[in-house]
This record gives C-alpha cells, sequence and structure tokens, in this order.
C-alpha cells in the first residue's frame, strides 16, 4: 500500500516535470520565432528605403584659378513608412525617430547627420549647421511635411542626409565645370566614401504602442564617383526586424 501511494507520488511528480519542460519548451520556441522574426502584424509597416547618392561642390575663394570647391559626397536616405491595411484596426502615429546612429568609415570625423532644410523651398537639404543632428523626430500630423518634420498619421515619408563633408579640393581653370565629375576629378576613390550606417528606426503610435527596428546600410549607393549622382531602392524590407518596445 505504502509502496503504491509512493508510485503515485512520483508519477505524479514525473508528469509535471514533463509538462513544465513542455511549456519552457514552447515559451523558448515562441522567444526564438519572435526574435528572428519580430512583429508579424504592425499597424504600420517600412515599405520601402531609397536612397540618392551624389557629390557636392561648394564654391571657395579661389586663388589663381577660376575655380575652387571643397567637394562633398551626400547620401539621402528617404523611409517610405505605410499602413497595413490588413491589421485590422485603425491606429494613429504619434511620431517616427530616428536615433542611435552610428558611423562606420574611414573618414567617420568627417561625416555629418542633417535633417531636411526647413527654409529653402528648392532645397530639400542643405549642409549647414543649422540642419546636423544627432536624432530626428517625426510629428505624427494629418498631412505630412518633410521640411516642418512632420508624418501623416496614417503613414508617410521621414528622410535625413549622411554626407562626407571637406571630402576633398578641386580647383580648376577650365571654362565651364561638371558638378556630375568632381569626385572623380578630385582623386576620390570608391575605398575613401565607403560607409555603414545603422540606426533605430522607432514607430510611437497615438495608444502608447512603440515599435523598433535596427536599419544597417551600405552607402553610397551604385558608382558615384562615375555617374556623379545614383539611387537606388530596397523593396524587401523583411530583413529589419521590428520589436515592441511598449505596449
Amino acid at each position: 500500500m505504502i509502496r503504491r501511494m509512493q508510485n503515485k507520488k512520483y508519477f505524479k511528480i514525473v508528469i509535471s516535470i514533463i509538462i513544465l519542460a513542455m511549456i519552457l519548451f514552447i515559451a523558448g520556441v515562441m522567444i526564438l520565432k519572435y526574435n528572428v522574426e519580430g512583429e508579424t502584424n504592425m499597424p504600420f509597416r517600412l515599405s520601402k528605403i531609397s536612397i540618392i547618392s551624389s557629390s557636392q561642390g561648394m564654391d571657395k575663394e579661389a586663388i589663381d584659378t577660376k575655380w575652387a570647391f571643397d567637394i562633398s559626397q551626400n547620401n539621402d536616405i528617404y523611409l517610405y513608412i505605410d499602413k497595413n491595411s490588413g491589421y485590422g484596426k485603425t491606429e494613429i502615429i504619434e511620431s517616427v525617430k530616428i536615433d542611435q546612429i552610428k558611423i562606420e568609415s574611414l573618414l567617420k570625423d568627417n561625416i555629418k547627420i542633417y535633417k531636411p532644410e526647413e527654409q529653402e523651398e528648392k532645397m530639400i537639404f542643405k549642409n549647414e549647421e543649422k540642419n546636423n543632428v544627432q536624432e530626428i523626430l517625426y510629428k505624427g500630423e494629418m498631412e505630412s511635411d518633410l521640411k516642418q518634420l512632420k508624418i501623416s498619421n496614417q503613414g508617410g515619408l521621414v528622410a535625413f542626409r549622411c554626407a562626407i563633408n571637406n571630402l576633398a579640393e578641386y580647383i580648376s581653370n577650365e571654362e565651364q565645370i561638371n558638378h556630375q565629375e568632381l569626385l572623380k576629378k578630385a582623386g576620390v576613390t570608391k575605398e575613401d566614401i565607403k560607409l555603414k550606417i545603422t540606426f533605430d528606426l522607432t514607430i510611437v503610435l497615438q495608444k502608447g504602442k512603440e515599435y523598433k527596428a535596427t536599419i544597417y546600410l551600405d552607402l553610397p549607393v551604385g558608382d558615384v564617383i562615375e555617374e556623379g549622382t545614383t539611387s537606388e531602392e530596397i523593396t524587401n524590407t523583411k530583413d529589419f526586424i521590428f520589436k515592441r518596445v511598449n505596449n
């Protein structure tokens, strides 16, 4: 009788251990799946990243020459955030933040991050100190406005510039200067302008939910030295994993 009771007790203990192990296994699989896939049904999604790489010559005082330029290499990054039609509920964007920006480059000290230019109507970006930032916050509004750092609360566009300033100097007595050839004429190499940028993109909803992903990009795109201006669109954004920050 006593042995039978002990056997039942051991049997219950074994069953409990098995059930606990199964629960822990299932929880581990779910955590692993979330770490790999992130949020699979967000109210808003990063649908596309557009990058425009270009060169820019800033006039400087010429001594004994007709032209003198300080050359920069600019990378304009546009992030498209669209409403997820399959989400099933209406949500409102409170803000979109770009921060934790990190740069890997031989010319790291020359690299600046710029928000859109507010005053110049014909220019989206201008490499001036007033536009130099460490992070950018776009507020959710009724309509998008890049220059005012506003994004539609139902999805829109955010952007910033990553620029290598004072990359090279070019002086010339030519009658005309083709700015698309400045990098090539100044002897800039692909290795000089090669860089990797990583940053966090956080979508904050009005109800308090936050979704964050780390974005990583290799810049510039294409052969900007030969072509002067190049562009690329990244439409496969599944590698950028969004995870819930707040519930």
